[in-house]
């Protein structure tokens, strides 16, 4: 094992590797809702379609100064036994990720041909959802995490 992937395993949450009893998208209905952060001034807003069909869809947008920074088309496909994420950053072409670890409350997903990221984790802790970004930027280890909670619970 690798320096780089001790170091991204001993950051991400303990969540088993996929095996061919894992658990399927149906039981990510924990990741649906509406989620935000700050993030350093910028406001993170994410929103998880619950499962069906074998499909979650969501959308991610981050805001400052009363203005779009940024925007993500994601979605998570049951293709078969694999589960698989695919991200659209700004409206490019997917990029695929896949399942390799799946727990109760966590998820993580992995692509080894792209450097950043390379692996992208989701895990819920209570009320609070997690997602953090892993891989190499020139050559040395990469991370960036996001902390959200639940966008509707302040009307609640």
């Amino acid at each position: 094992m690798t320096l780089l992937t001790l170091l991204l395993f001993a950051a991400a949450p303990d969540c088993p590797a996929v095996t061919a009893g894992s658990p399927r998208l149906a039981q990510l209905g924990w990741l649906a809702g509406a989620w935000s952060g700050d993030d350093g001034g910028t406001l993170n807003e994410e929103v998880w379609l619950a499962p069906a069909g074998g499909l979650m869809l969501a959308v991610h947008r981050d805001t400052a100064g009363g203005k779009a920074t940024g925007f993500e088309f994601l979605r998570i496909e049951q293709d078969g036994d694999a589960v698989v994420y695919r991200a659209m950053p700004e409206g490019r072409p997917a990029t695929d990720f896949r399942r390799v670890a799946q727990g109760p409350s966590c998820i993580v997903f992995e692509n080894p041909q792209h450097e950043f990221p390379r692996r992208i984790l989701y895990w819920r802790e209570g009320q609070v959802l997690h997602a953090r970004i892993e891989g190499t930027r020139q050559a040395k280890p990469a991370a960036r995490e996001w902390v959200w909670s639940s966008a509707h619970a302040s009307t609640r």
